[in-house]
């Protein structure tokens, strides 16, 4: 037999009453029931992609709702790395982990602006509209500025008046296309965003 001072038996018994009061009370606990959780992202739609953030270019997989109907949005609601990827293989920085506000931040650009010389605002213009614009700019700033020949009559093929600013979330094969396209023109100023 338990040996029990009375001390513990009043113990015992007073907490098994006050126990049962309550549930007679209806402060028990309903019963529980083991039901399956749905998997978030069991109907979305997987995208692959390379973060935007720096040069090391991290493949993130994003998820979205929507499935394409001619009314229907989609809408990212998360971002993770891709274990797949040979660069990060599934990790992400804090950045990258973050880019789901980047995303949906109201201040993001969506589209080219321009400010005329002289004004205070800027003004939404179309995307031909903008990159028309940047090319007439060039090409001007090429053919006054482009060097074909030094003084002693070495071919050079120079525009030094002109820089370029890569992308720095490119993929090798998109960085070394950039690079050629650009030098083809003539420019000496090259240089990757996640350096400056």
């Amino acid at each position: 037999m338990l040996n029990m001072s009375r001390r513990q038996f009043l113990k015992v018994s007073g907490a098994t009453l006050a126990g049962s009061s309550l549930a007679m009370l209806g402060f028990a606990p309903d019963a529980a029931l083991a039901e399956v959780r749905q998997f978030k992202l069991a109907r979305a739609t997987e995208t692959r992609n390379t973060c935007p953030y720096c040069s090391v270019a991290c493949g993130i997989l994003m998820y979205s709702y929507g499935d394409g109907a001619k009314n229907a949005k989609k809408s990212v609601f998360h971002i993770e790395g891709d274990p797949d990827h040979p660069v990060n293989r599934g990790t992400l920085c804090p950045k990258g982990a973050s880019l789901i506000d980047f995303i949906h931040s109201p201040n993001r650009l969506m589209y080219p602006e321009y400010r005329k010389p002289g004004s205070d605002k800027w003004e939404r213009i179309s995307w031909d509209d903008a990159l028309d614009r940047i090319a007439k700019l060039m090409k001007a700033d090429r053919d006054a500025n482009f060097v074909e020949k030094t003084d002693d009559g070495m071919t050079v093929n120079r525009w030094l008046t002109t820089g370029m600013l890569a992308a720095s979330a490119s993929s090798n094969e998109v960085g070394y296309i950039t690079h050629k396209v650009i030098r083809s023109t003539g420019m000496l100023g090259f240089d990757n965003q996640a350096r400056v």
